[in-house]
């Protein structure tokens, strides 16, 4: 019996992807998702910050393993599946890719910096409440002071994955933001299943 409710979900998984694949080759004949069509589907135009765009280039960068400067269809399952299946350590690995700006292995204070005020302007959005003001340079302080331990003035992936893992202060400020409700726009916009 068992064996059988498997079959099933599998069956149905595979219904899905079908779906998906239907909906994403007619929204994006090419077979491809371009950076312009990503940052139209997240809401990124002409009156968007210069960090959210630089943002959401990041994430868009993030999903595009190959680096061919497309997201195709595997590469977005690939994305949806870590977004909302992944471990807890495959998040936070990704997390920390999508942060290293210059892809050197450990985050700076400008990353960090980064990190926190895209945090900020998000918290503003989402609460649709300008008046929240958080200290910028003393969150980056208290971050560098709990999860930086040989005090290189880097992060490394591990100290990153180590810090967010004890604290959740920590995980809170370090944890990209990005959950179901991130894939909902394209999901609306190309990917509903009927």
């Amino acid at each position: 019996m068992g064996q059988t409710q498997g079959a099933t979900d599998k069956e149905v998984t595979l219904q899905n992807i079908q779906e998906l694949y239907r909906k994403f080759a007619s929204e994006c004949p090419s077979g491809n998702l371009h950076l312009h069509e990503f940052k139209r589907i997240f809401g990124i135009n002409s009156t968007s910050t210069e960090e959210e765009s630089a943002y959401m280039e990041n994430v868009f960068r993030s999903f595009d393993t190959n680096k061919d400067g497309n997201i195709d269809f595997m590469e977005y399952v690939a994305a949806v599946h870590l977004v909302l299946r992944g471990k807890l350590e495959d998040k936070l690995k990704w997390s920390f890719k999508v942060y290293d700006k210059d892809g050197n292995g450990c985050l700076d204070r400008q990353e960090v910096r980064h990190i926190v005020k895209v945090s900020i302007i998000y918290k503003i959005k989402q609460h649709n409440d300008p008046a929240i003001t958080e200290n910028i340079d003393d969150i980056c302080d208290k971050i560098f002071h709990l999860v930086d331990k040989n005090k290189d003035s880097q992060i490394s992936l591990e100290e990153f994955i180590e810090g967010a893992e004890k604290d959740p202060w920590v995980m809170d400020q370090l944890k990209l933001d990005i959950g179901p409700y991130f894939f909902i726009p394209v999901e609306r916009h190309m990917f509903e299943l009927a």
